[in-house]
C-alpha cells in the first residue's frame, strides 16, 4: 500500500484522465489564472461487496495514510451501500467508497460477478496501485451487456475494474466562480452535457451541499472478443456551506448522490 498521499491521488488522477480527456480541458475552462486554481473535492471508487474486494479493502489504502471513516449511506432501489473518509488534513480530497450488494441482486449476476472476482490474483488488493489498476479480468462484451440489463453499476465495474470513478472540483476553492449554476452554464456553453437527473443541480443550501456533474465520457475498452466505446468517467462539482460552528460541511446527501451515479448511465 502506498505511504505517500500525494503519490496515491497521483496515480489515480493520471488513469482517470487516461479514460476521461474532457477532465483537463475542464480545468482549464475554470482556472485561467494558470496558479493551479483547482481544489479536488472529493473523489468516488466503485466495487462489489464479495470479500476479495469488499468496500473495506479498499478502504484500508486510506486508513493507512490517516484517513478516518465518516458517514455511511445507503442507496436501496440501486443495490449500494456507501461510505465516506476523511483525513485530519482539511487539504486532503475526501473519499466516498461504494459497494454493490451482490448478494442482492438476481442469480445470473451473482455468477458472473463471482466469476469475474475469481480471476483475480488475491494479492492484488494489497499492493500500492491496487486504486488505479483498472480491470483485473476477463470480460466479453456480451457478459457486459448482460450486466448493464440489470445493473450500470455492475457492468461499470466489470468494464473499467478498480479506478477513481469521478474526481470532483471544489467550488469553495475557486476564484471565478462561486455558484454552481455558473458551473453548469459554462459546462453547457462549451459543449458539455450536464448529468439532468434530479435536476441539474442536486442537494441544497439547507443540505449544506450542492453538486452537479458531466456526463461521462466515453472510451473504448478491449473487452476480451472486441472493443466498444461505453462510458467511462465523468468529473462532478461540489460547494459546501458551512455549519452551525462555522466549519464547512464535510459530508454528503444520499439522495443527492444517488442521482449522480447515473452519471455513467449510457442509457441517459
Amino acid at each position: 500500500m502506498h505511504t505517500d498521499r500525494d503519490a496515491l491521488f497521483r496515480g489515480l488522477w493520471n488513469t482517470y484522465c487516461e479514460v476521461t480527456p474532457s477532465a483537463l480541458d475542464i480545468h482549464r475552462l475554470l482556472d485561467d489564472t494558470q496558479g493551479g486554481d483547482i481544489v479536488n473535492d472529493h473523489i468516488a471508487l466503485r466495487t462489489y461487496n464479495l470479500e476479495e474486494v469488499k468496500l473495506d479493502r479498499l478502504a484500508a489504502h486510506f486508513l493507512a495514510l490517516g484517513y478516518h471513516e465518516g458517514g455511511e449511506y445507503h442507496f436501496d432501489a440501486k443495490k449500494l451501500y456507501a461510505r465516506h473518509y476523511e483525513h485530519p488534513d482539511p487539504l486532503a480530497p475526501k473519499v466516498f467508497i461504494s459497494e454493490l450488494l451482490v448478494d442482492q441482486c438476481s442469480e445470473p449476476l451473482q455468477t458472473i460477478v463471482r466469476k469475474l472476482v475469481n480471476q483475480m490474483d488475491p494479492a492484488a488488493v494489497t499492493a500500492d496501485d491496487f486504486l488505479y489498476s483498472g480491470r483485473q479480468w476477463d470480460i466479453d462484451y456480451r457478459t457486459y451487456e448482460a450486466l448493464l440489463e440489470e445493473s450500470e453499476y455492475a457492468a461499470w465495474v466489470a468494464a473499467w475494474g478498480f479506478r477513481a470513478n469521478h474526481f470532483t472540483v471544489s467550488i469553495n476553492a475557486l476564484s471565478r466562480f462561486n455558484s454552481v449554476a455558473e458551473i453548469n452554464q459554462v459546462l453547457k456553453d462549451n459543449g458539455y452535457r450536464v448529468n439532468s437527473s434530479g435536476g441539474e443541480i442536486k442537494g441544497s443550501p439547507d443540505e449544506l451541499l450542492e453538486q452537479s456533474s458531466t456526463m461521462a465520457d466515453r472510451a473504448e475498452v478491449q473487452f476480451s472478443d472486441r472493443a466498444e466505446t461505453i462510458p467511462s468517467c465523468f468529473y462532478e462539482f461540489a460547494l459546501r456551506y458551512p455549519k452551525p460552528d462555522g466549519e464547512l460541511y464535510s459530508g454528503f446527501v444520499a439522495a443527492s448522490a444517488d442521482k449522480i451515479f447515473e452519471s455513467t448511465d449510457s442509457r441517459r
